[in-house]
């Protein structure tokens, strides 16, 4: 595995939609991983429409696009 190692420099608002960005994604694999234990019967492709579902249900995890909601899962 390689790990990059960097300091990011910004100012407190771009550091505010980063933090953000990371609890939103936090929630969506904490209810992806939720729904799985939920229902062990499901594909991984499912996973994918719960994340829609999720957006749609939850106003701030449709701040994020499709494809990093479904690169949180």
């Amino acid at each position: 595995m390689i790990v990059f190692e960097f300091k990011a420099k910004g100012k407190c608002n771009q550091y505010r939609k980063i933090d953000e960005a990371i609890r939103i994604t936090q929630f969506i694999r904490n209810k992806c991983l939720r729904f799985w234990m939920d229902n062990s019967y499901i594909k991984p492709y499912d996973f994918n429409k719960y994340t829609t579902v999720l957006a749609n249900e939850f106003d701030f995890a449709d701040k994020l696009n499709s494809i990093a909601r479904q690169a949180a899962i």
